[in-house]
C-alpha cells in the first residue's frame, strides 16, 4: 500500500479554512517552498469588479494595464500598453487575448477587501491585486515569477500548468516583448472553477490559459525587493548588479502578531539578504528598510494639502466625525525600538505610538474612540495634511 505524499499537491478549503488547513501550517509547509492548489478555497466566489468596470479602468490614464493578444497561427505577441481605447477592445479578435490590470487594489475597495483573507502574511509584504481577464485561449505564455503569488480564480475556468522540476530550463524567448520561458514541459495540469486558487512560490514555470470562454483571474502578489534594489537604495556608492532571483525571502515566517510590524526577525532577514548589513546599526537599518519597503512599487504617491489643516479645525472635524481614511496609495508599515515607535508611510518616517501605529496599518478606515494623546493627534494631523489620510465627511441620514 503506498503511503500518501507528506505534502500532499491539492487540497481542499473551507470557509473556515479558505488555505485548506492552518495558515501556520501553510507558512511551514508551503510558503516558498512547493506549490498548492485549493479547491473550493472561495466557496460560491463572486468576483468584486466585473470584466467592463475592468475595462473601464484600463482606459484611465495613470492605470498600468496591458492588452496582449496572441496569433496563434503564427506563434506571434502584440503587447499594447495602457491607457487603452474603446477603439483597442473594438480590434481585438474573438479569441486569444488577455488584459492585464495591475494595482487594481488601489482603484477598487471591493477588490482591496479580499486582502483581508491574506492578514496572516505581513501587510508590507503584499504588492497588489492584479485581475486578468481572457477570452477562449487568452495566457500570457509559460514564464517564471520571482514572487508569491495566489493565483484566484473569479469567472470561468482556466487552464492552469506547472513544472517542479528543478532541472526546468529557465531560458527567455528572444522574439517577444514578454518574458516567456523559450522551453516549457509541465509536472502539473489542473483545470481551476470559481473559488479555486493556485499558490506558486517564487521560481516555479507557469503557463494559464482561458478555457470554455471568457476568464478572470485575480493574482494577489507579494513583495520582494531583489538584492540589487536593496543594495542600491541602502547605498548607491556600494551597489553592485546582483541576480534578480536572489530577493527578499522568509520561509520561516509564522502568523503576524502585530499588522504592519517591521519585527525582529525582518532584521535578521536582512542582514543575510545584504551580507555587508551585518556590521551596520540595527536601527538604522530599521529606518531604512521601513523607508524603502513602503516606498518600493508605489506607482504614485498622495500629494500634500494646497491648504494644512490646523489644529483647531482638526478638532472640529473630529469631533463631527472621527474616521478617518487611508489614502489607496499610501503604504504603511512600523517598527518599535527601546527610544520609541515609528510609523513609515510611502518613504518617510513618523514618531507613533505602537498601538496607533498598529491600527493605522491595520485598518482602511480609522474609527477613533476615546481622547487622544497630543502626540496621536499630531501624527493624525500630520497624515492628513501630507494627503496619507482623508477625513471622512458626515453622512446624511
Amino acid at each position: 500500500m503506498t503511503k500518501p505524499a507528506p505534502f500532499p499537491i491539492e487540497v481542499r478549503g473551507s470557509a473556515r479554512q479558505p488555505l485548506g488547513m492552518t495558515p501556520a501550517q501553510f507558512l511551514r509547509d508551503y510558503w516558498q517552498k512547493r506549490p498548492l492548489l485549493i479547491r473550493n478555497a472561495f466557496a460560491d466566489f463572486e468576483p468584486p469588479l466585473q470584466p467592463d468596470d475592468l475595462a473601464g479602468l484600463a482606459c484611465e490614464t495613470g492605470v498600468l494595464a496591458r492588452l496582449i493578444v496572441h496569433d496563434e497561427k503564427r506563434d506571434r505577441w502584440h503587447v499594447h500598453p495602457g491607457p487603452l481605447s474603446e477603439d483597442d477592445f473594438a480590434k481585438t479578435p474573438k479569441d486569444h487575448w488577455t488584459l492585464l490590470v495591475q494595482d487594481v487594489d488601489k482603484w477598487d475597495a471591493d477588490v482591496a477587501a479580499l486582502l483581508e483573507h491574506f492578514r496572516f502574511l505581513p501587510s508590507w509584504r503584499v504588492d497588489d491585486i492584479m485581475i486578468s481577464y481572457a477570452q477562449e485561449g487568452g495566457g500570457v505564455g509559460a514564464h517564471v515569477d520571482q514572487y508569491d503569488v495566489f493565483l484566484l480564480q473569479g469567472i470561468g475556468q482556466r487552464h492552469w500548468a506547472i513544472s517542479t522540476d528543478p532541472a526546468a530550463p529557465k531560458d527567455f524567448r528572444h522574439d517577444v516583448e514578454l518574458k516567456q520561458l523559450a522551453h516549457f514541459e509541465s509536472t502539473n495540469e489542473w483545470m481551476l472553477d470559481p473559488g479555486d486558487m493556485l499558490y506558486l512560490p517564487p521560481g516555479v514555470p507557469h503557463d494559464g490559459v482561458a478555457f470554455g470562454g471568457p476568464c478572470m483571474t485575480l493574482s494577489i502578489g507579494m513583495r520582494a525587493p531583489s538584492q540589487a534594489e536593496l543594495t542600491g537604495d541602502l547605498a548607491d556608492h556600494i551597489a553592485e548588479r546582483l541576480p534578480e532571483e536572489l530577493r527578499y525571502a522568509d520561509p520561516d515566517l509564522t502568523p503576524a502578531k502585530a499588522t504592519g510590524e517591521i519585527d525582529r526577525a525582518a532584521i535578521e532577514r536582512l542582514k543575510v539578504a545584504l551580507p555587508f548589513a551585518a556590521a551596520l546599526d540595527d536601527a538604522m537599518l530599521r529606518d531604512w528598510f521601513g523607508r524603502f519597503i513602503t516606498r518600493y512599487r508605489n506607482a504614485q504617491v498622495p500629494a500634500a494639502l494646497d491648504k494644512p489643516v490646523s489644529e483647531a479645525a482638526f478638532d472640529k472635524q473630529l469631533d463631527a466625525q472621527p474616521t478617518l481614511l487611508r489614502h489607496p496609495w499610501s503604504r504603511m508599515a512600523w517598527t518599535r525600538a527601546k527610544s520609541g515607535c515609528t510609523l513609515f508611510v510611502s518613504g518617510h518616517a513618523y514618531p507613533a505610538t505602537p498601538a496607533l501605529a498598529q491600527q493605522l496599518c491595520e485598518q482602511r478606515e480609522i474609527a477613533l474612540a476615546g481622547k487622544l494623546g497630543a502626540a496621536e493627534k499630531a501624527l493624525l494631523l500630520a497624515l492628513v495634511n501630507d494627503g496619507h489620510l482623508l477625513i471622512q465627511k458626515s453622512r446624511r441620514r
